[in-house]
């Protein structure tokens, strides 16, 4: 009998030892092949124009890959610290932001406690990147972590269920999820998306309300 043939990566798609995205190896190995379809290399239009609308709020980003967006923050003066559970990811932003990279930590996002109250959480490529099971912890966690009248805004990938990451959310889903916790104020078509997640990338802004912190 012959052996059976492994299926094969469309083309460009490198095969890989580690398939489980809840591991930080799984982000190590495409990060040192430099398979990072979701990189914008810098940051989208509708982030630059809330963070100028914004300057006041100090801001997180977690799962922040090579965190494009704490470079431009911290280069305009703003408190930001971003964080990412692979090592390869935060040693590969640390050397993209150069004079900044004190901004970037290694820390797991589910039990980080960043050195000030963030008045905004940044979510871009973070929620689509998590195993659906992690999904009412990122929503209890983003709750406990944010005060009433602060906002959690950025990039949500919706769409149907397909193999990922990125995992696309359903907008029911979605609701489900946050509307316990928070009041949505805005949402937009994304602008500038890469191809990995266009027509499908929604920029929303979600503002903490005075529910109760769930327990974490």
């Amino acid at each position: 009998m012959n052996e059976p043939t492994r299926p094969t990566q469309p083309p460009g798609v490198p095969e890989f030892e580690t398939r489980d995205p809840a591991e930080a190896s799984f982000w190590d190995e495409r990060f040192t092949r430099g398979f990072t379809p979701w990189d914008q290399a810098g940051v989208q239009p509708q982030f630059e124009a809330f963070a100028i609308a914004h300057p006041d709020l100090a801001v997180l980003i977690p799962g922040c890959g090579n965190a494009w967006e704490a470079g431009w923050l911290a280069g305009h003066n703003r408190t930001v610290r971003a964080i990412d559970f692979a090592p390869a990811a935060v040693a590969s932003a640390r050397a993209a932001l150069g004079k900044h990279a004190a901004v970037v930590e290694q820390a797991d996002f589910f039990a980080y406690e960043p050195p000030f109250a963030p008045g905004w959480v940044f979510e871009r490529a973070f929620l689509c990147a998590l195993p659906l099971a992690q999904r009412a912890r990122y929503a209890q966690r983003m709750a406990a972590l944010l005060k009433p009248g602060a906002l959690l805004a950025g990039y949500f990938f919706i769409g149907e269920p397909q193999k990922g990451p990125p995992f696309p959310i359903s907008r029911d889903e979605l609701d489900a999820l946050l509307t316990p916790y928070f009041t949505l104020l805005v949402e937009q078509p994304g602008i500038g998306s890469l191809p990995v997640f266009e027509g499908r990338e929604r920029w929303m802004v979600w503002c903490r309300n005075d529910a109760a912190s769930p327990a974490t």
